[in-house]
């Protein structure tokens, strides 16, 4: 629902701000007052185009803004995620829509302060609000969605469901399939690249560790000399010298012993220095030993140095770490298998395939029946509101294009399947007698555009939606008992959701729930536009100049008293 809007130096309009209220909410005035202008801003919200031709004279930048409350909804919020836009954790969400023209053609739009495309704003539009009126009236003009409003209509989201996953699982197999005949056009060629990874990794006999553990190991062998010296420096300081350290720590601890005679402070150091003497004799033998292996072997060297460019050459080829050579080698053989069994794999898919297939086909049918049953009704129920709009000779037809049963069976239909089904539905409509109806996209004029999506959405619109209707002179050549007609059909789809309608009928103006006038003002050569909403006394004097234009009678407010009193029971 939109409850605010903001317009700055568009037009004739300094600046107006208009608070929007739910149910049905009216825009009137004089000709030429500006209320298309008003319904032009609110469709640049939504991703109209919009020129900066349009900014006021004498200003450089003009200004669109407007704030809409919707509940939450999954598909809303994916969309605004994926473009950094920050929406409330809460089940009803705002979105603020500002749009900035500027005259060195530098426009740009924001939704809640997040700078985005047009694109964008046009894919948010959907979900803002439907915009109906001269040359306004996409939805209706899009064959496309003629099949969402008739089996909205119907009420057939749960066979429509059960058709989506049907169509789901037999996609993703035919896709799996698809995927696996490729990988069977190459095979060949990919059996023998694979038999040749998994050998040439198998013979390396790679292990996990090993490349640190000869690096270590070369590392010695080219410092052979070094560690000689160090070992025996190491060994006589600890072992073989006069006064080594096991000799004088064996000296040390007699000492220690003769002060614990006198002193008992000294018996608890008795244990730290046995100890001590126990790890040094460790130290000292496991160096010896170490000094007595040491042997330097340039055939050792060699085999070192020819086995770690080995591994270096498989880690370059296969993912840089002797780890992901054997997860390479792991994955290989999985292929390898899965090609070499892939006749038994194939045919399985193939089962799948014409199974899901069969699957989709009965619900995709049982769907097709059902539309077919539901078409007539659909039918008579909007011609026989298009008689009340002023289109008493109207024809209004649902065509349901679907494959024939052979084709459903042969596969040649299979182009046409879709998650909602295979059929393809288009309205067809006919204004005048003795005209054969045609599509609807090709003959329907803008007024008869605007009052059949009128129709349409009544009919089809049961519970409660938070899109805003915008009608944008959907009165055009009508009047009385049409225009009165046509007020009720706005006021029972303001039942479920926010309509904005323009008006220039006094049969409709009487049925606002919010009524708003538009007017422009000429002084000292410079003309402007407001807008203010009415009161209950402002609104019959409104409804009074509409009925008897310029010069308002004592008559017509009498007669716009009624009209507001029938129109709100009171």
């Amino acid at each position: 629902m939109l409850t605010f809007l903001k317009v700055k130096n568009i037009a004739l309009i300094d600046e107006i701000e208009i608070e929007f209220g739910p149910r049905l909410n009216l825009l009137t005035g004089e000709t030429g007052s500006g209320k298309s202008i008003v319904i032009d801003s609110l469709g640049a919200l939504t991703g109209n185009k919009i020129s900066s031709e349009l900014i006021k004279n004498g200003q450089q930048s003009a200004q669109i803004e407007g704030l809409f409350s919707l509940r939450a909804n999954l598909e809303l919020r994916a969309i605004c995620d994926q473009s950094g836009i920050e929406l409330d954790d809460e089940s009803d969400i705002s979105l603020i829509v500002r749009r900035h023209l500027s005259l060195n053609g530098k426009n740009r739009i924001f939704v809640n302060n997040q700078l985005v495309t047009n694109t964008l704003l046009r894919e948010l539009g959907r979900f803002l609000a439907d915009i109906h009126g001269q040359g306004e009236h996409a939805a209706l003009l899009d064959a496309a969605a003629h099949l969402e409003m008739f089996d909205e209509y119907t009420n057939l989201n749960e066979r429509r469901q059960i058709v989506a996953e049907d169509y789901r699982n037999w996609a993703t197999i035919r896709a799996e399939l698809a995927t696996f005949e490729k990988d069977q056009a190459d095979k060949f060629q990919l059996l023998d690249i694979l038999r040749f990874q998994v050998d040439e990794i198998k013979k390396a006999n790679l292990q996990i560790g090993e490349e640190e553990t000869l690096e270590e190991e070369k590392r010695r062998l080219n410092s052979v000399e070094k560690l000689s010296t160090l070992s025996e420096d190491a060994y006589a300081l600890l072992y073989e010298n006069t006064e080594s350290t096991m000799t004088t720590l064996g000296k040390t601890g007699r000492k220690i012993d003769e002060l614990a005679e006198y002193d008992s402070r000294f018996r608890e150091y008795k244990d730290g220095v046995i100890s001590a003497q126990a790890i040094l004799d460790d130290l000292a033998i496991t160096i010896r030993d170490f000094r007595n292996r040491l042997e330097f072997s340039p055939e050792r060297l060699d085999e070192i140095e020819n086995r770690l460019a080995e591994i270096s050459r498989f880690t370059r080829k296969y993912g840089g770490s002797i780890e992901s050579v054997l997860e390479h080698l792991k994955e290989s053989e999985e292929r390898l298998e899965n090609i070499e069994t892939a006749e038994f794999h194939e045919e399985e898919l193939r089962k799948k395939l014409r199974l899901a297939r069969t699957e989709y086909l009965e619900a995709a049918s049982r769907l097709h029946d059902l539309r077919l049953s539901a078409a007539p009704k659909f039918e008579k129920v909007v011609e026989n509101d298009l008689k009340a709009v002023a289109l008493e000779k109207a024809r209004f037809e649902v065509r349901i294009d679907a494959p024939e049963e052979a084709e459903r069976q042969n596969g040649i239909s299979d182009k046409f399947f879709t998650a909602r089904g295979f059929d393809r539905v288009e309205f067809f409509f006919s204004a005048n007698p003795g005209e054969s109806p045609k599509p609807l996209v090709k003959v329907v004029s803008g007024g008869e555009a605007s009052r059949l999506m009128l129709i349409l959405k009544t009919i089809v619109k049961t519970e409660k939606d938070e899109k805003t209707s915008v009608f944008d002179e959907i009165d055009a050549g009508v009047g009385g008992r049409v225009a009165e007609s046509v007020g009720l059909k706005l006021k029972k789809l303001a039942q479920n959701h926010q309509v904005i309608c323009v008006t220039h009928q006094p049969q409709i103006a009487s049925k606002a729930d919010r009524h708003f006038l538009i007017e422009k003002d000429i002084a000292t050569n410079r003309t402007t536009i407001a807008v203010r909403e009415l009161n209950k006394e402002q609104q019959i004097e409104e409804v009074a100049r509409m009925l008897a234009g310029e010069k308002i009678t004592e008559a017509s407010r009498a007669n716009a008293r009624e009209m507001l009193k029938t129109a709100y029971g009171s």
